[in-house]
């Protein structure tokens, strides 16, 4: 595991406690010493713990921000050129493309895991961050399927449930349902604390309740790895904001003319009961001659999960 913060912090945990033998690097001395403290193998030398992995055949995961990307994936060129590799990053695109750049020999199948909290750091970690949370695996064409297979099958030793799909496929699904929230936190975060003087901006936080405390969760994850991820997926994040300010506008439209809402809220109302329609999607356990990439897609086009094998 390289990086050790809240995400790669809860995958050590996870994966030992699913019986796997884990160890790891990250950059921070103090992350290092906090994960020996707790029992685990993390130390500063990504090298050493490379060389290791190189030699031992085993799956390195990338647990670090996007713009991180260039400097691990060169040490890993350098120190173990053909491993077998995945990632937890939230971007798959962009990652990809600083794979074949900077480390062109690895046999690499991108993943995201669908979980985490507005906290950081070795310290939020936990085991159960991934139990039935989706975990993107992706199924583009041209993948290794022996690392699609390890890759699928540490998600399923988390505890999550597999997500097969297109790295531009994740990329356009999660700037609506991940990266965007973020940016709606902020907004409204900033629009909760703005007033006209210091005694408004204190009467309406003074009466913020859940519905801006779970509008605005996001907004206290650190804010240079919500720029890592939403700068790095820019494209589709685009997209989805333009989606946003069109429908805010018609909202906007009809207040100002016509005082109603009715559209945006039942709009919003029918989304939300989709979403959580979509809370127990049907899963699917896979015969051990894996189906083909496309087939695997196209399962996660149609809202299934993969429990693991048949």
């Amino acid at each position: 595991m390289i990086g050790a913060g809240l995400i790669g912090g809860s995958l050590l945990r996870a994966a030992e406690k699913a019986g796997r033998t884990v160890w790891g690097s990250c950059a921070s001395a103090e992350t290092a010493r906090q994960a020996a403290d707790d029992g685990f193998d993390v130390g500063t030398d990504t090298d050493t713990a490379l060389a290791r992995a190189s030699a031992a055949d085993a799956l390195v995961v990338l647990a670090v921000p996007l713009p991180a990307l260039p400097g691990v994936l060169g040490r890993v060129d350098r120190i173990a050129p053909t491993c077998r590799l995945t990632d937890a990053v939230s971007v798959k695109v962009a990652t990809a493309g600083a794979v074949h750049r900077y480390a062109p020999r690895v046999r690499y199948v991108g993943g995201h895991p669908m979980a985490g909290t507005a906290e950081s750091g070795w310290a939020a970690g936990q085991a159960g961050l991934f139990t039935d949370a989706a975990w993107v695996v992706a199924a583009d064409d041209g993948l290794d399927t022996e690392v699609w297979a390890d890759a699928a099958e540490l998600a399923w030793a988390c505890g999550a449930r597999v997500v097969p799909a297109a790295a531009t496929d994740h990329d356009l699904a999660v700037a609506k349902v991940s990266h965007l929230p973020h940016l709606f936190a902020a907004v409204l975060a900033a629009v909760g604390a703005a007033g006209e003087g210091p005694e408004h901006d204190a009467l309406a936080l003074s009466l913020a309740a859940s519905s801006f405390a779970d509008g605005t969760r996001v907004a206290g994850t650190r804010p240079e790895l919500v720029l890592a991820m939403c700068e790095g997926n820019r494209d589709a994040l685009l997209a989805a904001v333009d989606d946003a300010l069109g429908r805010l506008g018609a909202m906007r439209g009809a207040l100002a003319s016509t005082g109603g809402l009715a559209a945006t809220v039942h709009a919003g109302h029918a989304g939300r009961q989709q979403f959580l329609a979509a809370r127990t999607p049907p899963g699917v356990r896979l015969p051990r001659t894996p189906l083909s990439l496309k087939d695997l897609r196209t399962l996660g086009h149609q809202g299934h999960v993969l429990l693991g094998w048949a």
